[in-house]
């Protein structure tokens, strides 16, 4: 399953992002595709469900995000705003960023939240403020954390940062055209590059309990201790403790069940209780 669609309490996490960008009125949305990127076409279509309309451009090659980002430049013919769709954000005030951008000339506006734990800015990127409101500087993945500004994946970009991709050396560490260091090139031409703390969660949906963390923080968000799709039953004397179970899928048998996703018409045959797990048609996948 591509990251993009993950089910967050029985909804693709790229619904949720949809709605962000609903806030702002952005109502014209372009997603680039590649691996199983069908598999997103067919769950999120043309958009009209959420909203909005889109478009796919597919990435024929997996070269980095400023790659994929280089792909956009004959679709995008305004400022627009970028979110990597394998992120679950919470933000505040995103409306915020446009006000940023069109405040001063500025190339580049980042989303940034302020991270204590440094090694949640060590797998993201670290961003290093520097005089009258501008970026001096981003550093993708660093070994050592410079203070708790951490980049979050949310960027407002002009068509400078076309220019700037095109310039972009792929990476010695993963082969790639890494996006800040596009944002880098920006900042070192003399492009403005500002930053909005505008995030207030977020996690990258890469594992099992990444996936599981986020459904039981929406669950808290909205006071609930479980959530059941459309047509999903649970059996007498079953307990459900920040549990989300799919459209169809159902528990058979009188268990606990704490922080766990069944995924849609996957039936629970287990006789014991699960915690921490990812329940699917093929088995259970466990935290």
């Amino acid at each position: 399953m591509p990251k993009p669609i993950a089910p967050v309490c029985n909804r693709p996490l790229l619904a949720y992002q949809l709605d962000h960008l609903r806030t702002i009125g952005i109502e014209d949305v372009v997603i680039v595709i590649g691996h199983l990127g069908h598999r997103i076409i067919q769950t999120l279509g043309d958009g009209a469900a959420h909203g909005v309309r889109i478009r796919y451009v597919e990435q024929e090659k997996r070269l980095g995000l400023a790659h994929a980002v280089g792909q956009l430049e004959s679709h995008v013919d305004r400022p627009f705003v970028l979110m990597l769709g394998d992120i679950f954000f919470e933000v505040d005030n995103l409306a915020a960023m446009a006000a940023l951008f069109e405040g001063a000339d500025t190339a580049a506006v980042l989303a940034v939240k302020d991270e204590p734990d440094a090694a949640a800015i060590r797998k993201n990127f670290s961003v290093i403020p520097g005089e009258g409101g501008v970026v001096r500087r981003v550093i993708e993945k660093p070994r050592v954390v410079p203070n708790r500004i951490k980049g979050c994946g949310i960027y407002l970009f002009d068509d400078r940062i076309f220019e700037a991709v095109r310039r972009t050396p792929r990476t010695a560490m993963r082969d790639e055209y890494e996006l800040t260091d596009s944002i880098q090139i920006l900042i070192d031409y003399g492009y403005p590059v500002r930053m909005a703390p505008v995030v207030e969660w977020d996690m990258n949906v890469t594992y099992i309990g990444d996936l599981i963390e986020c459904c039981a923080h929406v669950l808290r968000k909205e006071g609930r201790r479980s959530l059941l799709g459309p047509g999903a039953s649970v059996a007498p004397g079953a307990e459900l403790v920040d549990t989300v179970l799919g459209e169809g899928a159902s528990v058979k048998h009188p268990i606990r069940l704490e922080r766990c996703v069944v995924l849609p018409g996957v039936a629970v045959e287990s006789r014991e209780g699960l915690r921490n797990a990812v329940i699917t048609a093929d088995g259970v996948l466990q935290a």
